[in-house]
């Protein structure tokens, strides 16, 4: 009897608790060091967010370990809706299966909020290579199999899985040459001494503008509003294909449903708004603004795509 009044009672302050949340500033983690495009969509969502939940969000970098540092302090932290996480493809999707052990496991440890935002990939060759779109690169690639390079930003980043997971899905032979960071990375990309590679449409635009690189497909599930003309891998023979930076809000597991739900609304809305959806655009981003479970089902399903590609690969972390 004692047991179930307890029980009663602790319902009781957590539904109280849920109604009038938030009564203080709430954190929100970004596991990347400032200036990417992780810190964009946290400070565009929180401003928006802030203005219905009436208290400001703070905005905390915290970089490192390929965003574990900041993914640990997050799954141990209060489950009380005051510190929330901006999740990512690679700490979500990809380091549980290219690292050999965390410090967090990301189905038990966090909830999911909502999905923000969707960074589609470009995929590019130099402008000396003869392929005009993917067909053709693929053709080129299956004719001279290990004799072009493709660059990444490093081992285990995003267009090195990219990369990887186009290599797999049109059975063709890239070698891979990591760079320490995107910078270097383009900078021999637009030289000819690596002649693919993948990443999302700002640091690649300006070179397709001056003519030194040639957008050959879109990773994403549908083709950008900036370049209507270039077809997605999925268009051109690769049904199902997709690869996409992605961006969401997630808190540690065990937070109360009422306050969830209270969040996901909120980043809903933020969505929605006329800042957050024009600001994403000249970046050919993709507001979303999901519900729980349809972020945890997203989740879920990059999981499932990129284990494979991970595991497939041997890719392991640095």
């Amino acid at each position: 009897m004692k047991r179930l009044l307890f029980i009663f009672l602790v319902c009781i302050s957590t539904s109280v608790n849920a109604q009038s949340y938030p009564t203080k500033p709430i954190r929100l983690l970004v596991p990347f060091a400032p200036g990417g495009s992780s810190s964009i969509v946290a400070r565009l969502a929180a401003d928006e967010m802030s203005k219905g939940l009436g208290q400001p969000i703070v905005i905390e970098n915290k970089g490192g370990g390929g965003g574990n540092l900041a993914m640990q302090e997050a799954a141990q932290a209060d489950p009380d809706g005051y510190t929330l996480i901006i999740g990512h493809i690679g700490s979500l999707a990809v380091n549980p299966y290219m690292y050999e052990k965390l410090p967090y496991n990301v189905d038990r440890d966090f909830a999911a909020v909502s999905l923000l935002a969707i960074v589609p990939a470009i995929f590019v060759v130099y402008h000396e290579v003869p392929a005009k779109d993917l067909r053709e690169l693929v053709a080129l690639a299956k004719k001279k199999p290990g004799e072009l390079f493709y660059g990444s930003a490093g081992n285990g980043s995003a267009g090195h899985l990219a990369m990887e997971y186009l290599k797999q899905t049109a059975g063709i032979d890239l070698k891979h040459v990591p760079y320490k960071g995107t910078g270097p990375n383009i900078t021999d990309l637009i030289a000819g001494r690596t002649q693919v590679a993948s990443a999302g449409t700002p640091p690649l635009m300006p070179h397709v503008k001056s003519g030194k690189l040639r957008v050959i497909a879109v990773g994403g599930a549908k083709r950008l509003a900036s370049m209507p003309d270039v077809a997605t891998v999925a268009e051109q023979g690769y049904p199902g294909f997709q690869t996409s930076q992605w961006y969401g809000l997630n808190a540690p597991a065990k937070t109360p449903k009422a306050i969830i739900d209270r969040l996901a609304a909120e980043a809903a809305k933020a969505a929605k708004s006329h800042l957050m959806l024009e600001r994403l655009a000249v970046d050919d981003a993709e507001a979303v603004g999901s519900t729980p479970e349809e972020y945890a089902a997203f989740i879920k399903k990059e999981q499932e795509r990129w284990s494979k590609v991970v595991r497939a690969a041997h890719i392991k972390a640095d």
